[in-house]
Formats: structure tokens, C-alpha cells, sequence
């Protein structure tokens, strides 16, 4: 949802509920796009190293050196 800054100011309360619903708003000024409000809490969680582990394996294959047709599509 795209709004400009009068209807911004006029309907922010409606906005701001909308932004922590999930809904994505962008505030534009001369139909250009300025800020994008979001809600405070919604930063991505931090990874965390080995959270995946036991969760699949890698094959011995994966390993194995390229054929050289798929290295010459890459350039190599």
C-alpha cells in the first residue's frame, strides 16, 4: 500500500495497525516513495551457527570434482 504524506498524517493510527499486521506501507511524497513504516520488533532473528545440524547430510558426491561441460558453463 502506497499513501501519500496528507493521507499519512490523517489516517497514521490506521497505518501503524495495518504496518504491525504484517501489511506493508509506504509513505510517498510527489508520488515518490519516501519511508516504509514498519513495526519495531519485526528485525530478523539472528542466525544461529548449527541450527540445521542432523537435518540432512551432504553426499560423498557433492564433493566430486565438476564435469567439465558444467565448468565450461561457468567459465572456469
Amino acid at each position: 500500500m502506497i499513501v501519500n504524506v496528507h493521507a499519512a498524517k490523517t489516517n497514521l493510527s490506521r497505518l501503524i495497525e495495518q504496518a504491525c499486521a504484517g501489511e506493508e506501507v509506504v509513505i510517498a511524497r510527489n508520488s515518490e516513495p519516501m519511508v516504509k513504516l514498519v513495526p519495531v520488533g519485526s528485525t530478523q532473528p539472528k542466525r544461529v551457527f548449527g541450527s540445521m545440524k542432523g537435518q540432512f547430510t551432504v553426499p560423498d558426491e557433492f564433493f566430486d570434482p565438476l564435469p567439465s561441460d558444467e565448468l565450461d558453463a561457468w567459465g572456469q
